[in-house]
């Protein structure tokens, strides 16, 4: 019997499986690779404003330490748990290997809904967490950083707690940091930046002109907002977003200064437009040139990826496609061309390993600096993607994920067996 049940982690297991069976895993390997080295679910007590206690359950897995310290970003979800933060954790390995980054996978976060309490309540519950986590991460075991429902200031306060222990100033026990907390420049906008800069490189790829062509955003919050923006600056046309509160559709497309605006002041798109609502699962399905999943996991899914209208998938979100979905995608390469979840939004776990290596120096680089050396990154990456793709007729997730697997594998057994 698994710790690890739920539907999040059996795609990753039906992922992995097939991978498995490409590249000739013996059953004797697959659980080491994939099952996490160590799982950890404390409880986070927080005293609320009205003076009343409550417990949050908090998680942390790591996925494996073969190639270095494990690196992933910390959800704040009101339904996360211990299945999901465990698949995420798993493709995050995959992704840092990919990358070749000397990284293993973690992911981490806490059931609890950051829109739903007080700053002063968040904050309690952050520092809590760190506090329960303290004894198994650190800048070489273990590197947190943001993800859904967290931010720069949440990693502020996950540094200054673990820095507090610590008697010092750790800065890189975490990324996606404040810049003038040690943080890098570029951090911010690299997995909406790298999400941009793929859709291009997909574009030349396929011989498509960025000039008026449309996008499709669903899931509007820093990734999301971040790719439109990019993806605008090119000359492409955003005709649909969405996020947890509204989706909105105008063939027209949409002026993203005063989306951005709206957003600023009420933190959701909600009350944007009274002409342009749309019913989320059906934005999905409208025509465009690119469509964005940015959002959370399982929204292209059997019952909807024959409707895509869409030439370029560009994955900004992790695990938005089921596999059932997936066998779909694959019969049908020559229609939509899929940019990989653990490609097409990598670059945010690269400028954190940037900023890691400039908190250990205490040296730091420009934002030019930093996007230049992301895209060198990101186009190595593809290219190779796109390689394996072709040499062995196969789409570009199963490329994707066989370099990422073949890499972790190679290292473990490179390693062997302790003791």
């Amino acid at each position: 019997m698994s710790l690890y049940t739920g539907p999040v982690f059996e795609m990753a297991r039906t992922q992995f499986n097939g991978i498995a069976d490409y590249i000739g895993i013996h059953d004797d390997e697959r659980d080491r690779l994939l099952l996490p080295k160590r799982a950890i679910a404390v409880s986070c007590p927080v005293r609320m404003d009205d003076g009343s206690v409550r417990v949050f359950q908090g998680y942390r897995v790591q996925h494996h330490l073969t190639l270095g310290p494990t690196k992933g970003g910390t959800r704040y979800s009101a339904d996360l748990d211990l299945g999901e933060v465990a698949a995420l954790a798993v493709w995050m390995s995959w992704k840092c290997a990919l990358a070749d980054l000397p990284y293993g996978g973690a992911k981490g976060g806490v059931a609890v809904d950051p829109n739903g309490i007080s700053k002063r309540e968040l904050e309690g519950v952050s520092r809590r967490y760190m506090q329960e986590m303290i004894p198994f991460v650190g800048p070489h075991t273990d590197v947190m950083a943001p993800d859904m429902g967290t931010n720069e200031q949440v990693m502020a306060w996950f540094m200054d707690t673990y820095s507090m222990y610590q008697g010092r100033t750790v800065t890189e026990i975490v990324t996606g940091k404040p810049v003038a907390s040690g943080g890098t420049e570029g951090r911010r906008e690299a997995t909406g930046r790298g999400v941009a800069f793929l859709v291009a490189r997909a574009m030349q790829t396929i011989g498509m002109t960025a000039s008026g062509a449309t996008a499709i955003v669903q899931g509007y919050g820093n990734v999301g907002a971040i790719a439109a923006h990019e993806m605008s600056l090119q000359g492409i046309r955003i005709i649909g977003v969405s996020d947890h509160t509204a989706a909105f559709y105008d063939p027209k497309g949409f002026d993203l200064a005063k989306l951005n605006a709206h957003v600023a002041e009420k933190g959701f798109l909600r009350g944007y437009s009274t002409q342009s609502n749309i019913d989320p699962a059906a934005l999905l399905i409208q025509k465009c040139d690119v469509l964005v999943p940015a959002a959370i996991e399982r929204v292209i899914n059997g019952a909807n990826v024959g409707q895509l209208k869409c030439r370029i998938l560009a994955e900004g979100a992790n695990g938005p496609t089921t596999p059932e979905a997936d066998k779909f995608l694959d019969q049908h390469r020559d229609a939509i061309f899929v940019i990989p979840d653990i490609l097409c939004n990598s670059g945010g776990v690269i400028v954190s390993y940037f900023e890691w290596v400039q908190d250990l120096q205490q040296f730091f680089w420009s934002e030019s600096e930093v996007t230049d050396k992301l895209k060198t990154l990101l186009n190595r990456t593809y290219n190779k993607v796109l390689a394996r793709a072709e040499r062995d007729k196969v789409s570009n997730r199963t490329a994707a994920m066989a370099i990422g697997v073949e890499k972790v594998r190679d290292a473990k057994r490179r390693r062997g067996l302790f003791p």
